[in-house]
């Protein structure tokens, strides 16, 4: 008898344990990953270069004059003239330079860089990038650009086959630009601080104001945080507190976020997106697929000897239409496992799938909100 008890002891651990991992908790997040501080973000640069080095592949100045004036304004600048020469290199590209300026980046750091190239270039492989200056909107340089270009595609050719694989006209510079001028930073002297959640939603800045002010009345015996709406969290920083601290500090404490029920769908792809909370009214559905082949079989009809007839060509078409079997199944999703296993049962690929989602939402049977993309 003791074993047998043991046995069943196991046998229920063991069945507790399966049902646990099919239903899974909702996972905390920091708030790190679900919000950010207002005003900390990146810049964009932007500027104007040269790519030399290439092996014949550049521009060709006649169809990119561009290319020319600036490969004359930077030999001038260098102390060579050749204002009165037609320069007929391939060797020389022209591009544009984008980069991402983070926050409180100072002077002396470097960021990546990415080169496309703007003229007839037919690869930029290796290219070397001339000095360039990065400018912001404010028409002010932030940054120099300079180094050999990562290209990650590659173009091979003969004269009856060409291969290519990637794009050979854009490439990155991995830390190809120095900072040159510090973005004035005022976050250390700010009291009140904003946090932007990434997706907006009232319910999860309730829940990062609550945590947050759970952790402050512990810690600071007051409360320090208040949602201005679905997006904005107003922080009151303790005094005699650093932000840096104060924000690291706020961003290790977890909480669940909510989001809306949504389903999103690709008709291009297939791809069909759930959420956890999308429920589904009790409906009945059935799904047959329809198939109509037409098969065009023209005949060459021709005339008897001697009968002074005319070869002429007989069309012929065949028609065939195939219906496979549609399934009745009853469909209540009480949750997301029991939406899916419902959709399942019926046994249908992913194009199936997208219609009886978009004929279950005209029906008003989706409690929830449909994406088509």
């Amino acid at each position: 008898m003791m074993a047998l008890a043991s046995r069943l002891i196991v046998g229920l651990c063991a069945l507790a344990l399966a049902l646990t991992g099919a239903l899974p908790a909702r996972a905390s997040v920091r708030i790190k990953d679900i919000a950010g501080l207002q005003g900390v973000r990146d810049n964009q640069l932007v500027g104007y270069g040269l790519v030399i080095g290439l092996q014949g592949t550049g521009d060709s100045v006649r169809n990119s004059p561009f290319t020319g004036q600036a490969l004359q304004s930077m030999l001038d600048r260098l102390g060579v003239n050749v204002r009165n020469s037609a320069l007929r290199t391939r060797n020389v590209a022209a591009v544009i330079v984008t980069a991402d300026l983070p926050a409180f980046a100072g002077r002396g750091s470097r960021i990546d860089v990415s080169v496309a190239s703007m003229g007839d270039a037919t690869s930029l492989l290796g290219g070397t990038l001339v000095v360039t200056s990065l400018l912001a909107a404010d028409g002010q340089t932030y940054a120099l650009a300079q180094g050999r270009l990562n290209v990650s595609g590659f173009s091979a050719q003969g004269e009856a086959e060409r291969l290519t694989q990637g794009v050979t006209t854009a490439a990155r510079i991995p830390g190809g630009a120095l900072v040159e001028r510090q973005i004035p930073d005022q976050l250390a002297t700010l009291h009140v601080l904003s946090l932007e959640l990434r997706n907006p939603d009232f319910v999860t800045a309730e829940r990062v104001a609550g945590a947050i002010n759970a952790f402050t009345r512990e810690r600071y015996k007051s409360t320090v945080a208040f949602a201005l709406d679905h997006r904005t969290i107003s922080l009151t920083r303790p005094p005699n507190m650093s932000t840096a601290r104060f924000i690291a500090e706020i961003e290790r404490l977890t909480l669940e976020p909510d989001s809306p029920a949504r389903v999103v769908v690709d008709e291009r792809t297939g791809t069909v997106v759930i959420g956890r909370d999308v429920k589904i009214s009790t409906v009945a559905v059935t799904h047959g697929n329809l198939t109509v082949r037409v098969t065009e079989t023209p005949m060459v009809s021709q005339p008897e000897p001697l009968s002074n007839g005319q070869t002429v060509v007989v069309p012929r078409t065949q028609i065939e239409a195939q219906q496979g079997n549609g399934r009745l199944a009853i469909i209540n999703g009480a949750n997301l496992h029991t939406l899916v296993r419902g959709l399942n049962q019926i046994g249908l690929k992913p194009a199936g799938i997208i219609a009886i989602l978009q004929a279950i939402k005209t029906a008003g049977a989706l409690q929830a909100d449909l994406v088509v993309q």
